[in-house]
C-alpha cells in the first residue's frame, strides 16, 4: 500500500520501551496473556482507563509496556481497530 492512499491513515507507534503485541489469552480480572513482537510470552494488565471505553479480546493487537522492574509482565496502553491491525500487517510492522 502506497503512503498516499486514500485509506491510509496515521497510526500510533510503540515507543522506545513499548512494543506491538497481540493477545493470546484472557485470563480475567484485567489480565491477558500477551506474545510480544520481541519473542516474549508476558502477562499483560488492561488498566482501568481501557476497561469500559476499549473492549480488549483475543487475537488482538495491541501496543504493550514491559514494566522495568518485572519485564515477565507489561501494560497494555492501546488496542488497534481490525482495519488498523490490517494496515499494520500490509506496511510490515508486524506479522
Amino acid at each position: 500500500m502506497s503512503d498516499d492512499s486514500p485509506n491510509r491513515k496515521p497510526l500510533r507507534m510503540p515507543d522506545d520501551n513499548q512494543v506491538f503485541a497481540t493477545v493470546t489469552e484472557m485470563l480475567g480480572g484485567r489480565r491477558v496473556t500477551l506474545r510480544c513482537a520481541d519473542g516474549e510470552e508476558r502477562m499483560g494488565r488492561i488498566p482501568g482507563r481501557m476497561r469500559f471505553r476499549t473492549w480488549v479480546k483475543e487475537g488482538d493487537i495491541v501496543i504493550a509496556e514491559p514494566w522495568d522492574w518485572q519485564d515477565e509482565k507489561a501494560e497494555v496502553v492501546w488496542r488497534y481497530e481490525s482495519d488498523d491491525a490490517q494496515q499494520l500487517r500490509e506496511e510490515g510492522h508486524i506479522q
